[in-house]
């Protein structure tokens, strides 16, 4: 039985990560660290203002870090160095050092640390490397990813994501991060990087759209285009090689369309739970972690060249 301490009480930890320990059989809820202990009274668990205390006082085994970009560094490497084995949202740290940081805290502690890069457990997704991996389009040579929608911070509605020092960037950050993950999961080690970054429509500090190109040393070029100033919604994902194409559109629904074939493969209703489990399975049963902090740097690598490249063009 692995207990866990859930760090951060907001959107995604009420609807997927707290649903998801909940209903993971070898799961147990401990605990929650939030700044408003009432948001954690419906749970029956010790609700904790503080961190240091929560770690002192309770029995946790695993911890999960869901709260603001720039915590996550100090709040993994603390959890870590305590004993306890930790699963943090993305992306992993604000910049690439930061994320070294914690990998290396993850390494000198002994314990496990995985990054909540949940999209590349789709089964959709493995299904498409199994079809590339057979020849299903000849060999691959691009790979892009459109997610386009309306985020107006403004509103209220976590508005952090709008803070460059609560949240690192805009868009580049909080989307293209998991369509980044995806494109190194399934192409292998990006070498070489570039994008753009601009504020076109909302009034805010960080970018509204940002446009990555990554070349991979397989030769494969992916094109990642993210954007929070489109009325009209769109989540793309297409895999083209020399036969054909793989068509994963939308990226969040069911369809897989290949040459000679279509498939509706449905992603699990909390699409948290693969990523809970497989972390469960990686400590109780040491299987191999599905986002690990090995995969997710290079992520934060790719993240980092694209603000490098994009202050350059700015200068």
């Amino acid at each position: 039985m692995l207990n866990w301490l859930v760090i951060g009480i907001g959107d995604v930890t009420t609807k997927r990560v707290l649903p998801a320990i909940l209903a993971e059989s070898r799961s147990r809820l401990i605990g929650i660290v939030t700044r408003d202990p009432r948001k954690a009274e419906s749970y029956g668990v010790p609700a904790w203002t503080n961190l240091e205390d929560a770690l002192a006082q309770s029995k946790a085994d695993a911890v999960y870090v869901a709260t603001p970009v720039f915590l996550h560094a100090p709040q993994s490497i603390l959890c870590l160095r305590s004993g306890r084995h930790v699963l943090c949202e993305k992306p992993m740290a604000m910049n690439y050092a930061e994320a070294c940081s914690i990998e290396q805290a993850a390494r000198g502690s002994g314990r496990i640390l995985g990054i909540a890069y949940y999209r590349r457990m789709y089964p959709k997704v493995d299904r498409s490397r199994e079809l590339m991996e057979g020849g299903a389009i000849g060999r691959p040579v691009f790979a892009e990813a459109t997610s386009h929608g309306w985020f107006d911070p403004a509103d209220g509605h976590r508005s952090w994501l709008a803070d460059p020092k609560r949240a690192g960037g805009g868009p580049l950050y909080d989307i293209a991060s998991h369509r980044i993950d995806l494109m190194n999961y399934l192409f292998g080690t990006p070498r070489q990087v570039s994008g753009h970054l601009s504020t076109l429509v909302q009034p805010i500090p960080v970018e509204d759209n940002a446009s990555v190109l990554i070349d991979y040393d397989n030769r494969v070029r992916a094109f990642v285009d993210v954007r929070w100033h489109s009325r009209i919604a769109r989540d793309e994902f297409r895999i083209r090689g020399t036969d054909g194409e793989i068509d994963l559109s939308p990226l969040n629904g069911d369809s897989l369309a290949f040459p000679g074939g279509h498939e509706a493969i449905p992603a699990p209703e909390n699409l948290h739970y693969p990523c809970i489990h497989n972390f469960v399975c990686a400590v109780l049963d040491h299987a191999p972690l599905r986002s690990s902090a090995t995969s997710a740097l290079a992520t934060d690598w790719v993240t980092e060249q694209v603000v490098i490249h994009a202050r350059k063009a700015d200068d």
